[in-house]
């Protein structure tokens, strides 16, 4: 079995933007693409951002126990992660880095224990996570309230990570995030 590592964070917090400069690293790293029910957004290609399947066919998939993890984010909108995605990555020899929801990081870090490192990427302040969603300007006003509320549930999630990170200072979270990571995989 190999090693995992999982970033958590609420929506806003620039986990994307710290898993993405990991992965640019020589660490060996590999993404986890992770499986939902939601239609892609802008340019997602299926196998790239997500694997993209129906609700019933994902269903499907939870039945015949596809899945690592998997929950019902909002009604009717299922995310996961496929067992074969974690298989695949050790099969090449790398290590699998999961971008997943709070409680899907809390649930991968049970399954693997001390083969994990969870990393939780937090905003400064919840007014500075709304902000950032407002900039991005993907989403409408009631959209971004929706994820805010969902936010400050999720950050009460932190102390259950082994290392959580302050992005109050993007070049500061990024040595954080990298120095973790090297000392964890040494």
């Amino acid at each position: 079995m190999g090693k995992v590592i999982i970033f958590s964070a609420p929506s806003g917090s620039g986990k994307s933007t710290v898993v993405n400069y990991l992965l640019s690293k020589d660490l060996g790293l590999e993404f986890s693409v992770s499986a939902t029910s939601r239609a892609p957004r802008g340019e997602e290609k299926h196998g790239k951002e997500y694997y993209f399947f129906s609700a019933d066919e994902f269903k499907k998939r939870i039945e015949a126990e596809n899945f690592l993890e998997w929950e019902e984010v909002y009604p009717g909108c299922f995310y996961g992660t496929l067992k074969s995605e974690v298989e695949r990555i050790w099969k090449a020899g790398h290590t699998v880095v999961f971008d997943v929801d709070v409680v899907g990081g809390v649930n991968i870090k049970k399954i693997f224990g001390d083969q994990a490192l969870s990393v939780f990427i937090k905003a400064p302040s919840v007014d500075t996570l709304r902000q950032r969603l407002i900039g991005r300007g993907t989403d409408s006003m009631e959209k971004i309230e929706q994820r805010v509320a969902k936010a400050e549930y999720e950050m009460t999630f932190a102390d259950k990570f082994d290392v959580v990170i302050v992005n109050d200072n993007l070049d500061t979270a990024l040595a954080e995030a990298e120095r973790a990571v090297r000392d964890f995989l040494k």
